[in-house]
């Protein structure tokens, strides 16, 4: 993916699951590392509420459309759930008010197991909510391999 060609090949989606996953390891080993020093209600919570808020009200109604178009605030909820910027927000401001703590780490466990182990990254308006094949991007995904062997 460039500034021009903003989409990603099979090659390139996959290293940037292998980054996800790299960092996910990291993040795992420092939650096993001070397993005794987490507060279990507020790591439960930071995990919990990123799909509570941003996946699952968009996904009730991707289902409850049966194939027509949702809101494009499900997509942004998602998006704005999903997304390091506001989460590191969110523990900023978690770590002034209350304290740094290891629970904390439950966000990026989160948000790198999502993209390493689910493929998720953030979701363009112009696609269902779920993951589906668009037969626009399966052709110009077979022609652009065409193109490239």
């Amino acid at each position: 993916m460039d500034s021009q060609n903003r989409f990603d090949s099979k090659g390139t989606y996959l290293l940037a699951r292998a980054e996800a996953l790299l960092g996910l390891g990291v993040v795992a080993f420092l939650a096993l590392r001070h397993l005794g020093e987490i507060r279990w209600g507020p790591f439960i919570l930071f995990f919990a509420s990123i799909d509570l808020v941003g996946y699952v009200p968009g996904a009730i109604a991707h289902r409850k459309a049966r194939g027509k178009p949702i809101s494009r605030v499900y997509h942004a909820l998602y998006n704005t759930m999903h997304s390091f910027l506001w989460n590191a927000a969110v523990a900023g401001a978690w770590s002034l008010a209350v304290r740094p703590e290891w629970a904390l780490l439950a966000i990026p466990i989160h948000l790198l197991g999502d993209r390493a182990l689910f493929g998720n990254f953030f979701k363009p308006f112009a696609v269902p909510f779920e993951p589906e094949a668009l037969p626009a991007f399966t052709t110009f995904e077979a022609s652009l391999a065409r193109t490239t062997t």
